[in-house]
């Protein structure tokens, strides 16, 4: 289970599901609302654009509706629904090989216009580097550093082993220390 969740999430979303498996939109249109902040966070720290990252959540919640039916229960919805905004966040990668600098508008700003300056570049670097990054490493890094996702979970919603998930964050990590080094 990911930080934050607890069985009785984990309760509510088997209970929607099984309700929006029965057609009811209202179940659907709940459990979108429950996940819709982090499908859209997961996707822009893999894009590094917002308006892409906002198609990818379209994108992934119009699925959503008809992928429900594939939904076996053998993993947790989360883990399942993070599999999906990943690989589709991979395929428009691999789609579009450049990124765009991203701003981004959760910064906290320091007092200070200096500080403001130097905290938006600090934040602006770490944001291009994590979208500079290859697909695969940057997967990794979003998922277990961004997104606080456990190792176990982040195999699953990766289809590889743990073991290869800490190797893709060792070496995302290294690069990005690489990367802003001239930030610290």
């Amino acid at each position: 289970m990911s930080p934050g969740r607890t069985g009785l999430d984990s309760a509510a979303d088997d209970w929607l599901i099984a309700k929006a498996k029965e057609g009811t939109p209202d179940a659907y249109e709940e459990l979108v609302r429950r996940h819709r902040d982090r499908i859209y966070r997961i996707a822009l720290r893999m894009v590094g654009n917002p308006h892409d990252a906002e198609d990818v959540a379209q994108d992934v919640v119009l699925t959503l509706w008809t992928a429900l039916t594939g939904f076996s229960g053998d993993s947790m919805f989360t883990t399942w629904l993070y599999r999906i905004v990943v690989n589709r966040c991979l395929n428009l990668i691999t789609r579009r090989r450049q990124h765009e600098p991203l701003e981004d508008p959760s910064l906290a700003t320091a007092p200070g216009a200096d500080m403001q300056a130097v905290a938006r570049g600090k934040a602006r670097a770490a944001l291009d580097a994590v979208t500079a990054l290859p697909p695969d490493l940057r997967a990794a890094v979003v998922l277990v550093d961004v997104e606080q996702m456990r190792y176990a979970e982040v195999a699953t919603i990766l289809n590889v082993s743990e073991a290869t998930v800490r190797g893709r964050l060792a070496r995302g990590r290294r690069t990005l220390l690489g990367t802003l080094r001239e930030w610290t």
